[in-house]
């Protein structure tokens, strides 16, 4: 019995160290950014370069008429805006055609690419639309993406540079679904976030990109090996980010920080669409995904508990478990500071249970390498390559820019 109490004791101690240590890096590049963030706002925004706006669809979800609305309701002097999905009948293809019809000052087209030919959907639809854009400059945006009016004329700024090639956002989660939705959506506020503060702290900038929004040069995706070679991976933001850097290219998260609309699911589904995520980054960055287990707080706090009651020093675990989750209340309250979110109560309160359910899935992403993703069934192999496993992929393919008239 000794020698499971100096395990337990142990366990909680070094992850309680590591936890806490990962916590105070996390507040410095949170202040660090946050400095950077309202700096360079300050600065004049004289950039303005004509822009595509690049939006995929796939059918429709609870936000998506909102998010579309703020497309065309941005603050900028030229930039028109593509949607691209596999069918004209998609029904989100649909609704972006009925909301463009209430802004006729803003060039809006809409294109269809047939079923995809690349295991990444996505990718398959980005590229009918950087192929179709009109414009160099391209901002990508994901369909639960939720913008402000001055979204384009912060984003175009990241590339005023002419050494950087690309820039992504960092997000805040917003949701209208239960609890299941909301610790999804904090977690991908502060998890998310975290992390990559901690990434930019350590390595002197980021070495990769985040999908939700990005701003770029159109030849990037060429620069980084072409459109069907980063359509093979799941996470070809990260992909794409990471060959940009290994090349030189300037590479790092913008200044603004986007609302993303978390679906409304319940733990099942929203567990599922955490797992995927997390198996991707454990192919993508595994030292860096494995060292993530050592971030956690929580979970060495229960451990701290149960090595107390096990002693009969219960007020003592107790202690250290409170100890882990007040760790947890003070890294959600200063990322979501850095991040400006306005309405980060509840999301604060509730982030210690996120981190402990975060755990959950780390350790689940260690299990089996096949994923759920738009109703087939994927593996993502060693390399991070995305192939699906009920059908051989085309070899040879045409990238498609069928345009369909407004």
């Amino acid at each position: 019995m000794n020698f499971v109490l100096r395990t337990l004791f142990y366990g909680a101690l070094a992850g309680t160290v590591t936890s806490t240590i990962y916590c105070g890096m996390v507040l410095v590049g949170a202040v660090r950014f946050a400095r950077r963030k309202r700096r360079e706002e300050r600065a004049p925004a004289d950039f303005l370069p004509p822009v595509s706006v690049l939006k995929p669809l796939h059918g429709t979800e609870p936000d998506l008429e909102e998010n579309l609305h703020r497309f065309f309701q941005l603050d900028y002097p030229e930039y028109e805006v593509l949607f691209c999905a596999r069918h004209d009948t998609d029904t989100g293809l649909q609704l972006a055609k009925s909301v463009a019809a209430q802004y006729q000052n803003v060039r809006a087209r809409f294109l269809t690419c047939g079923e995809p030919q690349f295991p990444n959907a996505k990718m398959w639809s980005l590229t009918a639309l950087a192929k179709a854009a009109s414009y160099e400059t391209l901002v990508t945006s994901d369909a639960d993406a939720r913008v402000s009016r001055d979204y384009l004329l912060r984003m175009v700024q990241e590339l005023a540079d002419p050494k950087r090639e690309l820039a992504s956002c960092l997000y805040v989660g917003r949701t209208n679904g239960g609890l299941a939705a909301q610790l999804d959506a904090v977690g991908k506020s502060v998890e998310m976030s975290g992390g990559i503060f901690v990434a930019d702290l350590v390595e002197g900038g980021t070495k990769f990109a985040l999908g939700v929004s990005m701003v770029l040069r159109r030849d990037a995706f060429l620069k980084a090996g072409g459109y069907k070679e980063l359509g093979h991976y799941y996470a070809e933001d990260f992909v794409l980010g990471n060959r940009l850097a290994e090349q030189g290219y300037g590479v790092r998260m913008a200044n603004y920080v986007v609302r993303l609309m978390v679906l409304p699911q319940n733990f099942r589904a929203s567990f599922r669409d955490q797992l995927r995520w997390m198996k991707s980054t454990r192919r993508s960055r595994p030292a860096g995904h494995l060292g993530t287990g050592l971030t956690y707080a929580v979970p060495f706090g229960l451990l701290g508990f149960l090595w107390g009651i096990c002693t009969g020093d219960a007020l003592t675990g107790l202690l250290w478990l409170l100890a882990t989750c007040f760790n947890r209340l003070v890294m959600a309250a200063t990322v979501l500071w850095a991040l400006e979110d306005e309405a980060a109560g509840k999301p604060i309160l509730i982030y210690p249970l996120r981190d402990l359910l975060g755990f959950v899935v780390w350790v689940a992403s260690y299990i089996g390498s096949t994923t759920y993703y738009h109703g087939g069934t994927y593996s993502i192999g060693p390399d991070g390559r995305f192939e699906h496993v009920d059908r051989a992929q085309t070899n040879n393919v045409d990238l498609p820019t069928t345009p369909v008239p407004r």
